[in-house]
Order: C-alpha cells, then structure tokens, then sequence
C-alpha cells in the first residue's frame, strides 16, 4: 500500500503504522496494536495519544482496560484542513515578524552577492522583492526567454495575484519569440506593462532588478545570480530604460 501521502499529510512514521493497524483490528488493546503495526512497546501509547490529540483516534474504557480504534478515514481530511489553517496563521505571524528578522541580518556583515539554485531557488530569490518593495514601487524584467516550462507559467501566474494585492508595480520586456498569449496573460493583471523588446535577439539569460538588487537568471539551468550594490543596480537599471523607450505597449 502507497503511504507516503499520510506521511505527507503530516503523520510521523509510527503514527502511520499504527493508524493503519488500528483500521484493520478495528477495537483492541495495546498488545495486538504493537505486534501488528511492528511499533516498539516503549512509545506506541505516546503514539496513541498523538493520533487521539489528532482526531485519528479515540479509546473506550472496558472492564479498566482501554480498547482503542481508529476515526473514519475521513478525519485525516479535517487533520489536513486544521494544520493547513494552523499553518496559514503561522505564516501571518511570521509575515509579521518578518521587519525585526531584516533588521538583525541588516546589523550583520552581509555579502553582497549569492547564487540561487534550482525551481525552489529562483522563487525565493524574486520572493525577497516582497520583503523590501511596497505600495506603488515597480520591479522589472528583461530579456524573458520565449519558452519557459508549464511549472513556471503556473508560479508566475500566483505570483501576480500576490503582486496585485501588495499594489507592486512591474514592466516585463520578453523576447521577440515569445508567444503572445504570454504577454496577454500577463497584461491580464493589474499593475502590469508586458511588451516585446525592439530588437530580435536570444536572450536565454534574464534579469530583473528592483532598489538595489539586480539578479542574474539563466533559467534553462535554474540558476540566479544576486548582486547587492547600488550602483551596479542603477547601471543595469539604465540599460532596461534604453531598451523600454523604444518598445510600443502590446496590443
């Protein structure tokens, strides 16, 4: 049986085990639970208490023994939703505490360039624009390859709904291949100023920039480079407004 999904879910290893033990004897005690589900004597009642405090689990006292069995398969969907909701109001705590976390790091030696590898590591590197733009403040792109996966339409699709609700500006110049239902997609979006660069030529490296921070992208290869210097940010600036006055807006 496929069980990595429980463990996905958010059960350790042994909560798995004996879950699944628990659906197959139905009522017991300890002892048939431990030897079915192979979980050692010394922690299987901590577990049972965990998948209890779960909802996954509930016991009935007979005769001053207890006789445990499992919840309906159906309660690990309302387990998912309560840490989904316990993790959102995680999160907005974090989000919260996000300004006194840059602060410290601003107080420390910081280097002014880092290397960014992978899907994950391209999110994250323009994710950290949302940690300094605000209200009204643009970022822009250049030289967007023509294709990019279907993984990255999607990212970037989710990622304007949340530049939408910050009110963060942007222009995006994509190269001169690139379908137009891209740049349509995009125009689709509040705030946005999508357009083909002037000139055909292969741009497979992009980048972007915003503030002081400039990044580096050759997404065929998932890596991003990120520079931290103002100057360097207001000469790679310069060169995407060269490149923006002699484009037209799409239509």
């Amino acid at each position: 049986m496929e069980i990595s999904a429980l463990r996905e879910a958010g059960l350790t290893d042994g909560e798995t085990k004996i879950y699944l033990a628990l659906l197959e004897l139905g009522s017991s005690t300890t002892g048939p639970i431990i030897e079915k589900s192979k979980v050692a004597r010394s922690i299987a009642p901590q577990i049972l208490n965990k998948l209890i405090e779960k909802g996954l689990a509930s016991y009935i006292v007979k005769e001053k023994t207890k006789y445990y069995q499992a919840s309906q398969p159906n309660k690990i969907i309302d387990y998912i939703d309560e840490r989904k909701n316990f993790l959102e109001d995680t999160k907005d705590q974090v989000i919260d505490l996000l300004p006194l976390l840059i602060s410290k790091q601003q107080g420390s030696p910081k280097s002014k360039a880092q290397i960014y590898e992978g899907f994950k590591g391209i999110q994250t590197v323009h994710e950290k624009l949302y940690t300094v733009l605000k209200k009204g403040d643009e970022f822009y792109y250049l030289g967007i390859p023509e294709f990019q996966e279907e993984k990255y339409h999607i990212y970037w699709n989710k990622d304007h709904l949340k530049r939408v609700k910050a009110g963060i500006k942007c222009r995006l110049l994509f190269n001169k291949d690139t379908p137009r239902e891209v740049l349509k997609n995009r125009n689709s979006y509040a705030l946005c100023d999508s357009r083909y660069m002037h000139i055909d030529i292969k741009t497979p490296a992009w980048f972007f920039g915003y503030k002081d921070v400039i990044v580096i992208g050759l997404q065929s290869k998932e890596i991003a480079i990120e520079i931290k210097d103002q100057d360097i940010a207001d000469s790679f600036y310069a060169y995407f407004e060269e490149f923006w006055k002699h484009t037209k807006r799409f239509n």
